[in-house]
């Protein structure tokens, strides 16, 4: 209940700042046209007010039954080996920077690194406002397009990676597990060395034996924190399942899951022979790679949304292509 009367108050609090600056607007209009210099006033008016607009048009498409949940975000290679193990760690420093600009807590899970670079897989817990909602865009399969730093032929390789998205449910959301279902095993925590290995064998893995869903976690020093937390991430995939099997729609709790090769990709980032992010679903473009790989998802978050909101609405219509627009060249 606190929790939604502060959803509330945030919502009123929006409405009267927008009210206020508009009227705001109206004033320094109004001076305008008696002829004073308010040029530079009036900009920054304006610009102020469309970023407060774009964040309430983004809190207003959020309001699905699970968006304002943290969410439990996991990454893995697919097609590719180091290659694609090497994309998947880049993908999970591009999240960690997304967060921090929003400044959203991030706790590492589980975190398997490659046999010669980059990771296995990667489990976070993403703590925000919204943090599922907006995640939820990200769900999918990511294809890179690079000239590899691993061929010393310097060939272009194409890579894959998942990122799989569940809400973080709160206690009191009832999922029945069967200690019986359950095979738990410890082993000592992989890492890259150091005081932060731990010495002991903390790390815990739990498969559910009905679904043979397995998840793992090797964050904390505690064994008996780290099967908490991985229970944690079990009740909210189990209540995905759950979901997916009552209800005949999309994958609205997990995003979209599909085979991680050529073919599945909700988004492609090519980096050769010329440089674009390119998302399949909305048709959006940003030139801008290396911004977009230092964690700004938003417009694509954004243009997924606007899509979503439209299609639900009856609309249908793909989301209109905002930033950079480029022609796609032969070959891409």
């Amino acid at each position: 209940m606190l929790r939604r009367r502060r959803r509330l108050q945030d919502d009123r609090d929006l409405a009267e700042s927008l009210r206020q600056k508009v009227s705001d607007l109206e004033v320094l209009v109004g001076w305008a046209g008696e002829g004073e210099d308010v040029g530079e006033d009036l900009q920054a008016a304006l610009e102020l007010l469309g970023t407060e607009v774009e964040t309430g048009e983004i809190k207003k498409m959020l309001g699905g039954e699970h968006d304002d949940k943290n969410a439990i975000l996991t990454i893995h290679p697919g097609a590719g080996g180091t290659e694609s193990q090497d994309w998947a760690e880049m993908l999970v420093r591009a999240y960690l920077r997304w967060a921090e600009r929003r400044d959203f807590k991030v706790e590492v899970i589980e975190w398997q690194p490659g046999d010669e670079a980059g990771i296995k897989a990667a489990t976070l817990t993403v703590t925000g406002d919204y943090a599922y909602g907006l995640l939820l865009a990200e769900a999918g399969i990511h294809r890179l397009v690079r000239i590899s730093p691993f061929d010393q032929a310097a060939r272009r390789h194409t890579s894959f990676a998942s990122v799989f998205v569940w809400p973080e449910l709160p206690e009191d959301v009832e999922v029945e597990i069967d200690e019986k279902d359950l095979r738990i095993d410890t082993y000592r925590s992989s890492g890259a060395g150091g005081q932060h290995v731990n010495v002991t064998d903390s790390a815990v893995r739990i498969t559910h034996l009905p679904t043979n869903i397995v998840v793992s976690c090797q964050n904390e020093r505690s064994q008996h924190r780290n099967r908490d937390a991985a229970m944690k991430v079990l009740r909210s995939r189990l209540y995905d399942r759950k979901q997916k099997e009552q209800q005949a729609k999309l994958d609205e709790i997990g995003g979209e899951k599909k085979k991680i090769g050529f073919g599945s990709q909700i988004r492609s980032y090519v980096l050769h022979p010329y440089q674009m992010v390119k998302d399949l679903r909305t048709k959006l473009e940003v030139g801008a790679v290396d911004r977009v790989l230092d964690g700004d998802f938003d417009p694509f978050i954004k243009a997924y949304l606007m899509q979503k909101a439209a299609a639900a609405h009856g609309a249908g219509a793909p989301a209109k292509e905002t930033g950079d627009r480029r022609q796609e060249t032969a070959g891409s």
